[in-house]
């Protein structure tokens, strides 16, 4: 059976509470196509391994999932994070740290903004507006491109899986987006994200420089549908800690 890599307790639980339990496996696009585009795609990494895929939203803030940073339900220490930002090839690009203790995470959605020193790449504006159903979008990762083993298939080069947002009633996604969540839910059109993309960007579909951030990608089944957290829902927070 399919897995879903899906944040099961609110950041803001986390911290609060020091929970104990183990956090999800960090979700790669199966499928999909080598991206020719994402300057604001950032790969992040703990103990110099590839675990995750974030967002540059500012010179100064990468955004990703908050399930990125606990293991076993333990929050993951500063000095053992890094990202690399402005390649496409995740052995490229600048190497930057985060600033020590300078997280924030959302208290409703599975969202985490780390600071870091300024970055020197192009930035991805926040959707103002909510997705709507039927709407095409573009998930980024450098995640698995297998379905076995994710660790032994992360994907060396950004890759871009091509999804359209579904209802929020839609059985397929119950218990993890829609109604009453944080969440939004697609399904596949060509490809699929998986273990390594959570927290990578999920885009508007259009011209290169003119796409707007709409998502955060936090979980799928590894086979035809995924989830991700909603900007426009988030936007006062976002904008309450980048400005």
């Amino acid at each position: 059976m399919a897995h879903r890599a899906r944040a099961l307790l609110l950041t803001a639980l986390a911290l609060l509470t020091g929970g104990t339990l183990a956090a999800p496996p960090a979700s790669a696009v199966i499928g999909g196509a080598p991206s020719t585009y994402g300057p604001w795609a950032v790969r992040m990494f703990v103990d110099g391994v590839p675990t995750c895929t974030g967002t540059a939203v500012a010179r100064e803030w990468v955004l990703s999932a908050s399930h990125c940073f606990f293991e076993q339900g333990q929050a993951v220490a500063d000095k053992r994070i890094s990202f690399r930002v402005g390649s496409l090839d995740a052995t490229a690009g600048t190497l930057v740290h985060p600033v020590k203790g300078a997280r924030r995470g959302s208290a409703e959605a599975d969202m985490m903004l780390v600071k870091v020193p300024p970055m020197t790449v192009r930035t991805a504006p926040l959707a103002s507006e909510g997705v709507h159903t039927g709407q095409r979008v573009r998930v980024y990762g450098w995640g698995a491109t297998c379905e076995g083993d994710e660790n032994a298939c992360q994907s060396r080069v950004l890759k871009e899986a091509d999804l359209r947002v579904v209802r929020p009633d839609d059985p397929r996604c119950a218990g993890h987006a829609g109604p009453g969540t944080s969440d939004f839910c697609m399904e596949k059109v060509k490809g699929i994200p998986a273990g390594g993309d959570s927290g990578g960007p999920v885009m508007s579909v259009a011209p290169h420089g003119r796409e707007k951030l709409v998502g955060v990608f936090d979980g799928s089944d590894r086979e035809s549908t995924a989830e991700a957290g909603e900007i426009a829902r988030q936007r006062k927070w976002l904008r309450g800690v980048i400005g």
